[in-house]
């Protein structure tokens, strides 16, 4: 059985429930509060972070590298593409994730100019989703859990605007069809 060391408010926590739910794979959770992190956390992570999962022995952390074991170790059903020059591309849009990470972050701190910072990044997004329904390409995938735990919490949190990204809010939307996106709408609802 694999254990989720998890945090509600932790969009990267929230990549890794997604991926589960996506995967249909059982697991238990331990939540870990992020303002009292316990001492024990370190041994898992030595940056105390989560989320990790752990199996038997084996513990991984790091959301993007744990989305990536869930899917090759359960690979039904697939979260990449098959085609190399695809997968190779839904793994870039998932390294470019700091462009989008960064203004946000700063929009949560309140700086100057972090939400026109913020506005180009989703204007590019707006842009990947004009040409593929998907950021992951012509399905849903990683890429796509990568990025939409920002996405709600920027509309549902920070109260940003996506009605100037047709695209972006028709991924959203298409998004807001899956049960693991709904699941994870209600616990950003309760936060």
């Amino acid at each position: 059985m694999i254990t989720l060391y998890d945090a509600d408010r932790c969009p990267y926590c929230a990549r890794t429930r997604i991926a589960l739910a996506e995967k249909r794979i059982e697991y238990e959770t331990v939540v870990i509060d992020l303002d009292d992190r316990p001492a024990w956390i370190y041994e898992k992570n030595p940056l105390g972070r989560v989320p990790v999962i752990e199996e038997g022995a084996f513990a991984l952390a790091e959301s993007a590298v744990i989305d990536e074991y869930l899917n090759e170790r359960f690979p039904e059903p697939p979260l990449l593409p098959d085609d190399p020059g695809e997968r190779a591309l839904a793994r870039m849009t998932i390294f470019r994730f700091a462009e989008l990470s960064k203004p946000y972050y700063a929009l949560r701190r309140g700086e100057e100019g972090a939400a026109q910072r913020l506005a180009l990044q989703l204007a590019s997004l707006d842009r990947l989703l004009q040409r593929q329904p998907y950021l992951t390409g012509r399905s849903f995938g990683l890429a796509d859990i990568a990025f939409v735990p920002w996405i709600v919490r920027a509309r549902d949190m920070l109260g940003v605007d996506l009605e100037s990204y047709a695209a972006l809010r028709g991924w959203v939307g298409r998004l807001e069809e899956r049960e693991s996106v709904v699941d994870e709408i209600a616990v950003v609802a309760a936060l």
